[in-house]
């Protein structure tokens, strides 16, 4: 930043020189740099100058020599700067013990480590791998800008890795290490949402959508009837506590997301919004919240509920006039039986000449919760009743009842 000085005559000047200029000058001044350590600045400055040029374009052309000179002088400024807190005489100490090229340097290692570190806090977006060649433009542009430009924007960038190192460490505790997180490639703050919701209800792995699931119903069993109104009081009820042992220089961003669970609580303990619903199909929420995208888990338990729905509904009958029975009173819009009197059969008939036939109901049913090795012969023993039965069934007859109720003797269970 520019030095103000103040002139006998009370007119205020500011010096725009670059800072390595000041400390210079400073330090011949002051006795600290003598005649043979300014003899081997000006020795090693041409090269350094054709080492920068070589490095951003060509050593060989004068517009790329005199553009290295101007980034030289600025990163031995901004190290010097940077490291002395702006003290000239600690700047000119620096240039006195250490050599000039050594200064250069750690004003290029200075912008490189800014630039490697992350710019958001998605971790599908930064690979984390240090400099590479591919960011040499960046270093190109940051090698001409100021130290205001720099802590400025390493102050952003700073904040966003400290996120990501909070998550990570956070994701550690739950038994998934940085390599799964960039795989999974969500964003840091979603992982410390859901890490601290598992870690306050005494989980201690990350989950997947089904674990999810079961940890937000879990919440909603146990805090969601805890007040009456959606006003916000909800969000008193439970609070996610920061873990013990977080160290110290993750405890503000992680408190940062942590509030922010409070504004979600409302909605994550409604109990009339949908889990799925919630935090996959509503905007404000998806992505907001972490779990482990895993298809096979996700097929697994929607092949074991499916398995507890048909085992219920079917009663552990198998038999074709069993399952009938369950696919036609689903068919007329009836709770599901296996089972029919005489009465409850005529009921059913009637419902279906009023109302109407919907095999389709039935056959939903069956591909959504039929065990899998037995789903195409169910289908295709409902295909072949309907295709025989349905006229019969809907007919308006004199004697269409009669003939509907003899049919399902025949083909159903109805006890008599």
């Amino acid at each position: 930043m520019p030095t103000r000085q103040s002139t006998p005559a009370s007119i205020s000047l500011y010096d725009a020189r670059p800072f390595f200029e000041k400390a210079l000058q400073h330090g011949v001044q002051a006795g600290i740099i003598d005649r043979q350590r300014l003899d081997t600045i000006c020795a090693d400055a041409p090269k350094g100058m054709v080492q920068i040029a070589r490095y951003f374009g060509n050593e060989f052309l004068r517009p790329d020599l005199e553009k290295a000179r101007e980034r030289m002088v600025n990163l031995v400024s901004l190290y010097l700067e940077s490291s002395s807190g702006g003290d000239l005489r600690q700047a000119a100490e620096s240039l006195r013990d250490h050599s000039f090229l050594s200064r250069s340097k750690g004003g290029s290692d200075m912008l490189k480590a800014m630039i490697a570190m992350p710019q958001n806090s998605h971790f599908g977006m930064n690979e984390r791998a240090g400099f590479t060649d591919e960011h040499i433009p960046l270093l190109a542009k940051w090698s001409l800008r100021s130290l205001a430009d720099y802590q400025a924007e390493f102050a952003v960038r700073d904040q966003v890795a400290q996120v990501m190192d909070a998550a990570i460490w956070l994701a550690d505790q739950l038994g998934m290490d940085a390599s799964e997180l960039e795989e999974a490639g969500k964003d840091a703050e979603a992982v410390i949402r859901t890490a601290l919701l598992l870690l306050a209800t005494g989980h201690t792995e990350m989950p997947d959508w089904v674990a999810f699931e079961k940890m937000v119903v879990a919440l909603r069993k146990k805090y969601g009837s805890a007040a009456a109104t959606k006003t916000g009081a909800k969000a008193t009820v439970f609070m996610a506590a920061l873990p013990p042992g977080l160290p110290d220089r993750f405890r503000s961003v992680v408190e940062a997301v942590r509030q922010s669970i409070a504004s979600d609580l409302p909605k994550i303990l409604d109990t009339a919004i949908p889990v799925r619903q919630l935090f996959d199909q509503t905007p404000a929420y998806m992505g907001r919240y972490f779990w482990v995208e895993d298809g096979l888990s996700e097929v697994d338990h929607h092949d074991r509920q499916a398995s507890l729905a048909w085992n219920k509904a079917t009663g552990g009958n198998s038999d074709d006039g069993s399952l009938i029975t369950l696919f036609l009173s689903m068919a007329a819009g009836l709770a599901p039986k296996t089972l029919l009197t005489e009465k409850s059969a005529a009921t059913l008939v009637r419902r279906i000449q009023k109302s109407g036939f919907k095999p389709e109901l039935a056959r939903q049913y069956i591909l959504d919760h039929a065990p899998v090795q037995y789903r195409d012969d169910y289908a295709q023993l409902w295909t072949d009743f309907v295709d025989e039965a349905q006229q019969t069934l809907q007919s308006d007859a004199v004697h269409a009842l009669q003939d509907a109720l003899a049919l399902l003797r025949r083909e159903c269970n109805v006890k008599s």
